[in-house]
């Protein structure tokens, strides 16, 4: 898959891309250059394809980490009189709220443990308790601990009670299957940096055209105005400000790898054997994976921390580089753990590396009780 000495990222985004991916960013682009500009267009016009959306959907390009395109698609697509139910169960849950209250956005959490994700059911018996909410905010792969939310059932309990739904698809957009054309989403939410294999910059809006058509002036920003940023792209195929053009460029290329493999068909499926493989070998180290296997998304899994007074997570982690993989540290609060991320210009065969050289570390620093379970430490 790769070449080079650069560790492997076993982490969500940014994470390891191909040569391919990388030698895209070796030219250098006029951001007005009509050759530019038509990168941007294929570019929106595969991402729209990816989720089925042709006929109902636009992509808006915006510079910056995933966050902007999240903060943004909630403060052009939710009226500033709306409010908005965010079924919770992780860390990125928690910062769709957190945001929200930065936009000043009305908003109600439906909390849930980490282990757990909510269902239509739940979510329908919430908007039934509040007729105030307008739009749910759903994460669909929460990145804090791998679990996957069930988005279509959730989105079908949007439609009966006509909610908006917004789905931040972070790290799932490319490796699990969304399709808007079998039920109603309001946008798709992802990023350059994950499951498309892109390098990190550029985050993207899938958003349907009705609504976006209906959110001028909705933004509390100038640079996250997603109707301004869509129509001047409409107008003169530009972006508004300096686009991250080498984003941009690698971007393109590992669209064209994602489509060649098979799009997200074939990428979910090799994700999934790399998640196989990787939690089986390190099951058999005696490491624990902290979700059930029937809600783990194959990105990314978290083990639970060996219970042993020779495991400290920065020797473990700084010990696993030296051997080429750079991991992932804990999200949780109850409970220790650390992540390995599944996706990346990787195969199984990594991962059966990965599994090696996470059991050599353990061995070098005297753990032995691997497989009990350490409690998180206060404070």
């Amino acid at each position: 898959m790769i070449r080079g000495n650069d560790p492997i990222l076993l982490t969500p985004g940014p994470l390891t891309t191909s040569l391919a991916t990388k030698a895209a960013m070796l030219r250098d682009w006029g951001s007005w250059d009509q050759s530019f500009n038509a990168i941007t267009g294929s570019i929106c016009r595969d991402l729209v394809d990816v989720v089925r959306g042709e006929a109902t959907h636009v992509c808006v390009p915006l510079q910056g980490s995933g966050t902007f395109s999240v903060e943004a698609a909630l403060a052009n697509l939710v009226p500033r009189d709306g409010k908005v139910l965010v079924p919770q169960n992780g860390a990125y849950c928690q910062r769709i709220l957190k945001i929200l209250g930065y936009l000043g956005r009305a908003h109600a959490a439906l909390d849930l443990p980490e282990d757990r994700h909510p269902t239509g059911a739940m979510v329908e018996e919430a908007l039934r308790a509040d007729p105030a909410i307008t739009h749910v905010a759903q994460v669909h792969c929460e990145t804090g601990t791998g679990i996957l939310n069930p988005l279509p059932e959730i989105a079908a309990a949007c439609a009966r009670h006509g909610k908006g739904l917004i789905v931040d698809a972070m790290s799932s957009f490319g490796a699990i299957d969304i399709d808007v054309s079998r039920y109603p989403v309001d946008a798709v939410v992802a990023a350059s940096g994950k499951c498309i294999e892109g390098v990190p910059g550029m985050g993207f809006v899938i958003a349907r055209r009705a609504v976006l058509e209906k959110c001028q002036g909705n933004s509390h920003s100038l640079a996250m105005d997603l109707f301004d940023q869509w129509t001047y792209l409409q107008k003169t195929t530009q972006w508004r400000f300096t686009p991250p053009t080498h984003v941009v460029a690698a971007f393109r290329a590992a669209l064209d790898q994602f489509l060649a493999e098979g799009g997200t068909p074939a990428r979910g499926a090799r994700y999934a054997r790399n998640c196989a493989v990787l939690v089986e070998g390190m099951e058999a180290l005696g490491l624990k994976p902290f979700l059930p296997r029937a809600i783990q998304a194959p990105v990314i899994v978290t083990f639970h921390a060996p219970d042993d007074p020779a495991y400290v997570f920065q020797a473990f982690y700084d010990r696993v580089k030296a051997k080429g993989y750079v991991l992932y540290p804990g999200k949780l609060t109850r409970v220790e753990t650390f992540r390995v991320g599944c996706i990346g210009a990787i195969d199984e065969n990594e991962m059966r590396n990965v599994v090696s050289a996470v059991g050599e570390t353990l061995a070098e620093m005297g753990v032995r009780r691997a497989g009990r379970v350490r409690e998180a430490a206060a404070g």
